[in-house]
């Protein structure tokens, strides 16, 4: 298969032996330059980040993407169990830490949040700052409210044949109501988020995610958010961090930016995106550059 999609995606695939599976990464950019570390959720690969790696590599930073093990380039082995919240998380260290990064920024989005924050927070020496897009690293305090779609993916053998046998998550979310401006998911870009997931064995990674969501306070997930929120606030709030959120965001509310990131980060700058949903590197990512960009030269 021709990865490169149109052109979208030029970048040299790199891989990690990891004890679950190969993994697929890139890592573009000087080697000497501040690391940026970009960290994709469900059901998307680091292809979300393509507009992101040409300007940060411009600006004299190294940009890195990585493909959890499920998604992207990387092997799909179809065992539920490498998929909870806490493999990836640890998959993601593992392959981090081969590579020693120092005065590193991480940008997560979506799942992209726990697992890569979860690193972020057992390194904190590592890291120069975060710069934060809608996503979740917070103990839920309350009943997690679920649309039904989200219902329906968890119901045993309902979810296998909408997320496994029709793409559904794809389809109606990645598709439909994760984006704003749709008329940017081009036949490639759409091609693109396809290939990785091709037969009804490659989409068990996609099912676990929505599996893992917490329903509420309660949970192996809600400690694991619980103890990367303690240490956020720990030692994160002496370094830089910025957010862009958009606020259209169906799973990521305007609220949760208020209520729970802006009590952790009071100080940090917002870029506020009204047009934009979920998927905002894709709806707004001319937006976001520039604002990540001025992040990182605040030192």
């Amino acid at each position: 298969m021709d990865w490169t999609f149109g052109g979208s995606w030029p970048f040299e695939p790199r891989w990690f032996d990891s004890a679950d599976g190969r993994m697929h990464y890139v890592d573009e950019g000087p080697r000497d330059g501040a690391p940026v570390v970009m960290v994709h959720g469900n059901p998307t690969w680091s292809f979300l980040y393509r507009n992101f790696i040409p300007p940060l590599v411009e600006a004299g930073h190294r940009a890195i993407a990585v493909d959890h093990l499920g998604f992207g380039r990387s092997e799909k082995p179809d065992r539920r169990e490498l998929y909870t919240i806490e493999r990836h998380a640890q998959r993601f260290d593992t392959l981090l830490e081969s590579l020693d990064l120092h005065d590193a920024t991480v940008v997560p989005q979506d799942w992209g949040g726990p697992i890569g924050l979860w690193w972020a927070t057992r390194h904190p020496e590592r890291l120069r700052g975060l710069f934060i897009l809608n996503t979740f690293a917070h103990r839920p305090p309350e009943k997690v409210p679920l649309p039904l779609p989200l219902h329906l993916f968890r119901t045993p053998g309902v979810g296998e044949v909408m997320v496994k046998g029709l793409d559904a998550f794809k389809r109606g979310l990645l598709f439909r109501a994760g984006v704003m401006h749709r008329e940017r998911l081009t036949d490639d870009v759409k091609r693109a988020y396809r290939a990785p997931h091709p037969s009804w064995s490659s989409r068990t990674p996609i099912l676990v995610f929505p599996r893992e969501i917490p329903s509420g306070p309660e949970g192996k997930v809600s400690d694991l958010l619980a103890d990367i929120e303690e240490r956020l606030e720990r030692d994160f709030r002496s370094k830089p961090v910025g957010i862009a959120w958009a606020m259209k965001d169906l799973a990521f509310t305007p609220e949760m930016l208020e209520r729970l990131w802006l009590k952790t980060f009071p100080e940090a700058p917002v870029l506020r995106i009204e047009d934009a949903g979920h998927y905002l590197q894709e709806d707004a990512h001319e937006r976001i550059v520039p604002a990540l960009l001025e992040h990182l030269a605040r030192g």
